[in-house]
């Protein structure tokens, strides 16, 4: 038995977990396993209405929980900031989710911006350091709003943090067992003491990895080989504002943000999933948006439960339907078909 906790979220969030959800239980049934849902509804709209984000209890219960689904964050009429540190933020702290995951797969039939690049060339993953850097919120103002005003934002990083890290990223490329290549992406060359350590690291737990080649890339140039030669890399692992903008980038050569999907892990603990989109507020309730992503991140969830059939009978079915050129542009957001159109579509290939 699977307990599962549910966060719908905001906009086009309750939309595509429906679809999402329509596809686990096809998945249950097929492959015989069970599992139950507790749903939460925070968000915008709760904000609004009771100035509470998401309290200390939620976070208590979902200790309790195997996993976490997550449909989409963000509401027009609350600031910037706001929901993401009090929803997204908080739960990868508090639960100490310290792996961001993000495959980058283009499937068969999808147009990508990368030209004379297929299938083939576009399929690696990346290993972000989820819960340190820039986004440990270290740092404050001076003079705020005067002339004279200091920002200061403090990267954090610890040993334990980047080694766990990495260590993550060395043991996922040999189970990957394919190229059997992981790329370390930093700034080393600018960023002389964080990066360091980042190195340092890389190399000596890379010692207990004979295996697996070891590789090097600055952000810069990482960002120019995702482009031009894709093909090179197979695993991915770096720091969280670095993963945080090449993932977004390696979203648009796999065909869109309607595709992609991620995970935020604790390996050792509660883990959520979630489409990388955002909330997009403007189509709510239009029945209009691709739910791809979110039924891709049901399948990353079902293999980190262990239900690696049912993952793979998510991914084969997304690859069947979108190699069958009935979803025109997925670039678009907005694929001429409606949102339960695509769920059902996806729950007949399962069946």
């Amino acid at each position: 038995m699977h307990r599962i906790a549910v966060l719908p979220g905001d906009g086009i969030g309750p939309e595509v977990t429906q679809e999402a959800l329509k596809v686990l239980e096809t998945v249950a049934g097929k492959v015989g396993f069970e599992y139950e849902t507790i749903h939460y509804h925070f968000g915008g709209d709760r904000y609004l209405e009771t100035g509470e984000v998401l309290p200390d209890s939620a976070i208590a219960e979902f200790r309790e929980m195997d996993t976490i689904f997550l449909g989409a964050i963000g509401h027009p009429d609350v600031p910037p900031g706001i929901l993401e540190k009090g929803i997204l933020l908080k739960t990868r702290f508090e639960l100490d989710q310290y792996i961001n995951l993000r495959p980058i797969k283009l499937y068969p039939g999808v147009w990508t911006p990368i030209k004379d690049k297929g299938p083939e060339d576009i399929d690696f993953i990346v290993v972000r350091e989820n819960t340190e850097g820039l986004y440990a919120g270290i740092g404050g103002f001076l003079k705020k709003g005067t002339p004279d005003e200091v920002a200061i934002q403090e990267m954090i990083n610890t040993r334990k943090g980047v080694e766990r890290c990495i260590r993550y990223a060395f043991e996922l490329t040999r189970k990957r067992n394919k190229e059997k290549k992981l790329t370390l992406c930093d700034k080393a060359n600018v960023l002389t003491y964080a990066h360091d350590l980042w190195r340092r690291t890389y190399n000596e737990v890379a010692e207990e990895y004979p295996d697996i080649t070891k590789d090097y890339a600055l952000v810069d140039a990482t960002t120019m080989w995702m482009v031009k030669n894709p093909e090179w890399f197979d695993v991915i692992v770096t720091c969280n504002m670095f993963g945080d903008i090449i993932t977004d980038l390696g979203a648009m050569i796999q065909g869109g943000m309607g595709i992609a999907a991620s995970g935020n892990l604790n390996p050792e603990g509660v883990s959520m999933f979630e489409p990388i989109h955002g909330s997009a507020p403007k189509y709510r309730g239009k029945n209009q948006v691709n739910p791809l992503a979110a039924i891709c991140a049901v399948g990353m969830m079902l293999d980190h439960l262990g239900e690696t059939e049912g993952a793979s009978l998510v991914d084969q079915a997304v690859s069947d339907l979108l190699s069958s050129g009935k979803i025109p542009d997925l670039s678009a957001g907005r694929t001429g078909l409606t949102t339960t159109e695509i769920g059902d579509m996806i729950v007949q290939r399962i069946r």
